[in-house]
């Protein structure tokens, strides 16, 4: 049976919607103080009808509907005072100048703006109360605090969809004053306003909601990523823009947490008015999106670093949602909540106790990790199509595949559904140990699995190199070879922590930090194993020592390293020597054959770009006297991701592994072909560097 009275106040919640919207273009466009005041008398009429009639229905009856009346009318007559008032002013004065009337212009156009937000929201909220109202969802008394009334105004469908509805509408109706991709930028957001789980609460497919409602985040954040890429200079307000945008999306998903776990939705509540502030604020005065444009931010680490870091936050919180909504059995009881009450100590302890376990546990958890996969993966297929090297594309395809892999199916899907039976993932070599000691307790009946695991591992290092790990079977490859992520390599030259990690070889900050991190490894792995076998009983944060320094190490340092990207560089993990399974692997490529070699010393003696050191993601700037001098490069830091490769110029440098050497030794030497042709040996008549050729002495 059609409910009419419930398709009415849609039908009337879409219309109020839409004068919104038309209301917001017209504020956008006025650029007279009459126009002006004429916009902000429209929206306070509206006001005025809105709470007129939600004065009725909290108080049904006479008496109700009288004061309801009063209410409108003299909020009615009140408003159109300072539309007269405006007209008379510009009037007069111009009068007093002897010039034709004409409305003068406005003066503070930010205070308009903070006008229209201020009667947009307040139209919001009163037209959420009012329909939950007529719809028997909420009663007076149903509010027990002002918190409580704006949870209940603004987590509701009442709210969010004509919300959701006028901000599509408006970015529409203004595509032709903004910047084009900002358009797309605004539709997505009204998007995912629309997608807001509360709103859905009702339902039975919140999960769904979830999966979408992260989706439309992910594809915002990566229009965010590859915008930064595109336009190294942003203009102050892009730049503000997009900062808010990821910091109140940081908000955002912290609250959809607590109302998922908790049911406390003000926080959810704040972010959706937050977010209603930055939209209307950008649309309102469009004509600041055209200022010139300001300092690159790639010379701003404290921007930088802001954006990525509400970025991790969010993506923290939005994992956390989705393992929550998607997978309730598995996920329910992972995140640990001990009380935060007690004694100084106890707080504090409990406090550190779940923040470390929580963002240890999400960031290994599968939904967590598949978002990362995609957002960063996008990137890499971003930089995959301006990659030129043959070679390095199918690094790069093998990398996208082992995150795939190691990441989300065969922890997720391969041992769950496929193999019930299967031995757990630390019992499978590699498979389960991909991270090295820590992966699981270090029990005598896993020395196999460990030892194949190095075994495996360390083989494929002296055959290619450190690359195996570094920029293949490891997660962090994924990560740091995105385009945003990757140009941030200038980091590694410009930041003073950085700069410290610079060159090939081993400062004394990077000897100490190796030295630290391999000391612990080998201390953690002997007390887990005596741990294991009896002999004491000792943990960490209620976790045995290997698996605590393995969930410190990757499950928490790594994020807040590369959070931190614009002061301790790309690749940190390498440069600075603190990850253990990259120095393992080091110590095995240092063995082996890997190494970078020219083709010709002299197109490198004669280079002035230095393109390959520019664009090395862990900053071996030394690398370009090498191959002047020696024609080779070699180095324990090198993760051989390539961008060397790619960067230069002549097409004069390639990897060189054991492929080139079982050529080599079996006498079928061939110089991977060129790129392109080397145009600097061609165009000079100067003799190339070295000795000059004599003519051979006649034969007797």
């Amino acid at each position: 049976m059609i409910d009419w009275g419930l398709g009415l106040l849609i039908v009337l919640a879409g219309a109020m919607a839409s004068i919104t919207a038309v209301l917001i273009k017209w504020a956008a466009e006025a650029r007279r103080r009459t126009a002006a005041s004429v916009v902000l008398f429209l929206l306070a009429m509206m006001t005025a009808m809105l709470g007129g009639a939600l004065v009725y229905l909290v108080r049904p009856g006479t008496t109700g509907l009288v004061d309801g009346l009063w209410l409108a009318s003299a909020a009615m007559s009140v408003s159109v005072f300072p539309v007269f008032r405006v007209f008379l002013i510009d009037a007069r004065e111009q009068a007093q100048r002897g010039e034709a009337y004409r409305p003068a212009l406005v003066a503070r156009r930010g205070v308009f703006g903070l006008a229209v937000l201020g009667f947009v929201v307040v139209n919001e909220l009163l037209m959420g109360w009012l329909f939950q109202l007529a719809t028997g969802v909420l009663t007076p008394s149903a509010a027990s605090s002002a918190a409580a009334l704006l949870v209940l105004g603004v987590n509701s469908p009442w709210f969010l969809f004509p919300m959701a509805l006028e901000m599509g509408l408006t970015a529409y109706l203004l595509r032709g004053a903004l910047p084009r991709p900002f358009v797309g930028l605004l539709l997505a957001q009204a998007a995912v306003m629309f997608l807001s789980p509360p709103a859905f609460a009702s339902t039975t497919g919140v999960s769904l909601v979830v999966g979408l409602s992260g989706a439309g985040m992910i594809g915002v954040i990566i229009f965010v990523m590859e915008f930064l890429y595109r336009h190294r200079q942003l203009a102050p307000v892009t730049s503000g823009y997009f900062l808010g945008l990821m910091a109140i999306y940081a908000v955002m998903m912290a609250g959809l947490y607590t109302w998922l776990v908790y049911g406390d939705g003000l926080l959810f509540a704040a972010s959706v008015l937050l977010e209603m502030a930055l939209f209307f604020d950008a649309v309102v005065r469009p004509e600041r999106f055209s200022d010139g444009p300001g300092l690159p931010w790639q010379l701003r680490p404290g921007w930088t670093f802001g954006v990525l870091a509400a970025i991790f936050v969010g993506e923290l919180f939005m994992g956390a949602v989705l393992d929550l909504a998607i997978e309730p059995t598995v996920y329910g009881g992972a995140f640990p909540s001990l009380p935060v009450a007690g004694d100084v100590g106890t707080i504090a302890y409990n406090a550190l106790y779940n923040g470390f376990w929580f963002v240890a546990a999400v960031a290994g958890s599968t939904w967590f990790l598949a978002m990362m996969g995609l957002e960063m993966g996008t990137l890499v297929a971003f930089k995959f199509r301006e990659t030129r090297s043959r070679e390095n594309k199918i690094r790069m395809g093998l990398m996208m595949g082992s995150y795939a892999l190691f990441a989300t199916f065969f922890p997720s899907v391969y041992y769950p559904a496929l193999f019930p039976n299967a031995p757990s993932g630390s019992s499978v070599p590699v498979l389960g140990w991909s991270m090295g000691l820590g992966s699981a307790p270090i029990v005598p009946s896993l020395f196999l699995v460990i030892f194949l695991s190095y075994a495996i591992t360390g083989s494929l290092s002296v055959l290619f190199g450190r690359r195996v790990v570094c920029s293949v079977f490891c997660t962090a490859p994924l990560m740091y070879q995105g385009t945003t992520i990757d140009a941030m390599s200038s980091f590694n030259r410009s930041s003073p922590v950085a700069h410290k990690y610079l060159g090939s070889r081993f400062s004394k900050l990077y000897s100490a930090t190796t030295g630290v991190t391999m000391a612990s490894l080998v201390a953690v792995s002997s007390l887990s194993f005596l741990d294991q076998s009896g002999r004491i009983s000792v943990s960490f944060l209620g976790a045995d020592p290997s698996v605590f320094f393995f969930a410190l190490s990757f499950g928490v340092l790594w994020f807040l390293l590369f959070v931190t990207i614009p002061y301790t560089g790309n690749f940190n993990c390498v440069t600075m020597g603190w990850c253990y399974t990259g120095t393992i692997a080091a110590a095995f490529g240092r063995l082996g054959f890997f190494k970078l070699k020219v083709r010709d010393r002299a197109v490198c003696q004669r280079c002035t770009t230095l393109d390959c050191a520019k664009k090395c993601p862990v900053g071996l700037v030394d690398m370009p006297g090498h191959f002047r001098q020696y024609g080779e490069f070699r180095s324990s830091k090198c993760c051989g991701v390539g961008s060397c490769v790619d960067a230069c110029p002549y097409g004069n440098l390639y990897i060189h592994d054991v492929r080139h050497w079982i050529a080599q030794r079996w006498a079928k030497r061939r110089e991977p072909p060129f790129e392109q042709r080397l145009p600097m040996l061609r165009a000079t008549a100067q003799p190339l560097a070295g000795p000059t050729p004599t003519a051979a002495a006649p034969r007797p």
